[in-house]
C-alpha cells in the first residue's frame, strides 16, 4: 500500500538509523551505525553532506538554543555533545563502562527536554541493554532493563505514554510517563508475529498513531493507540529501521534502512512515503 521514492546519493548506508528533522535548516540528519557516519540531506536544496564518526553512533537529537545548540549524540561509549561545523565531540556520560560490548541504539526526546535512549549488546544476543534517561542538567538514570535490542522509543502526543521495544523479542512495550520523568509499570503494547519481522524504530503522528519500522519484513505500519494495525506501506528493502516526519507541515514521512547482510538493490536507502497524516516536530534536548 502506498508509493515511495528515495533520496538520491552515491552511497548507501550499511545500517541507517536515528533519522531526525531539523526545522531551522529544513534538513534531515541520520547515521550509518556500522559505517560510522553522520549524514545530512537538505530538503530544500537537495544537498547531501556526511561526517565520519570515531565510533559507532546510534542517533542524533538536536539541542535547543538554551541547551547550547548542535546535537546530543549516542555513541558506543555513551552520551556526547556534538558540533558538526566545526566538528567537535564532548563526552557527557558513559552509562555502561562495565559493558564494553554494548552500544547505544536509538533515542527520542520528550517535552521536558529529556532524552530517552536504549542500549544493546553489539550482536544483539545478550539481554544486557537498558533504557536510560538523560536530563537537561546532564544527570542520567537507568530506567528499565534488561533488553537484548533496545529500540525505537517514541512518546505519545500528550506526553503521557512512552513506547519502547525489544526487537529481539518482537515486543513493543508501553509505559505511563510522568511529568517528573518516572515511569509506570512495563506493559506489552504489541507482539509482532513472525510474518511481520521485528519491530524497529518508531515515531508518532499528530493523531496519536504509532508508526513502526519492520526489520525483516520490508514495510512500515501505523498502529492506533489500542494496538490495532491500521495501515502499512510496503518498501523495496527488507530491513527498515526508523521513520521520521519532516517538512514545513510535517506531512512527509522518511525512513532509513540497512544493507547489512542482504543483497538488495535499494537496501540502505532513505525512503520517502505518502503517509496521509501529519507528524509532530521532534523534541529537542534541553528544551
Amino acid at each position: 500500500m502506498g508509493d515511495w521514492t528515495i533520496i538520491e546519493r552515491a552511497r548507501r548506508d550499511i545500517l541507517g538509523e536515528g533519522i531526525t528533522y531539523v526545522a531551522r535548516e529544513d534538513a534531515l540528519y541520520w547515521v550509518d551505525i556500522i559505517g560510522q557516519r553522520v549524514n545530512r540531506y537538505g530538503l530544500g536544496d537537495g544537498q547531501y553532506r556526511e561526517w565520519a564518526m570515531p565510533e559507532m553512533t546510534g542517533w542524533l537529537i538536536e539541542r535547543s538554543a538554551g541547551g547550547g545548540g548542535g546535537f546530543v549524540a549516542g555513541l558506543k561509549s555513551g552520551f556526547h555533545h556534538l558540533s558538526l561545523d566545526p566538528f567537535a565531540l564532548e563526552p557527557i556520560a558513559a552509562p555502561e563502562p562495565d559493558l564494553p560490548f554494548n552500544r547505544m541504539n536509538d533515542a527520542c526526546a520528550d517535552a521536558h527536554g529529556r532524552i530517552w535512549a536504549g542500549t544493546m549488546s553489539m550482536d544483539g544476543s545478550r539481554a544486557e541493554g537498558g533504557l536510560y534517561r538523560l536530563d537537561p542538567d546532564l544527570s542520567w538514570h537507568r530506567m528499565d532493563a534488561p533488553y537484548a535490542i533496545a529500540n525505537g522509543p517514541a512518546i505519545s502526543p500528550d506526553g503521557a505514554t512512552l513506547y519502547h521495544t525489544d526487537s529481539a523479542k518482537g515486543l513493543v512495550y508501553r509505559f505511563a510517563l510522568h511529568d517528573d520523568g518516572s515511569l509506570g509499570p512495563r506493559e506489552i503494547f504489541l507482539e509482532f508475529p513472525d510474518a511481520w519481522g521485528s519491530p524497529d524504530g518508531m515515531t508518532v503522528d499528530a493523531q496519536g498513531g504509532i508508526w513502526i519500522a519492520h526489520w525483516g519484513a520490508g514495510c512500515v505500519s501505523r498502529f492506533d493507540p489500542d494496538g490495532g494495525r491500521e495501515r502499512w506501506i510496503d518498501l523495496p528493502a527488507s530491513q527498515i529501521t526508523r521513520p521520521c516526519f519532516a517538512g514545513a507541515d510535517y506531512s512527509r514521512l522518511f525512513l532509513t534502512s540497512a544493507a547489512d547482510g542482504v543483497d538488495e538493490e535499494l537496501a540502505g536507502s532513505v525512503f520517502e512515503v505518502e503517509a496521509g497524516v501529519f507528524g509532530l516536530p521532534p523534541r529537542m534536548f534541553g528544551a
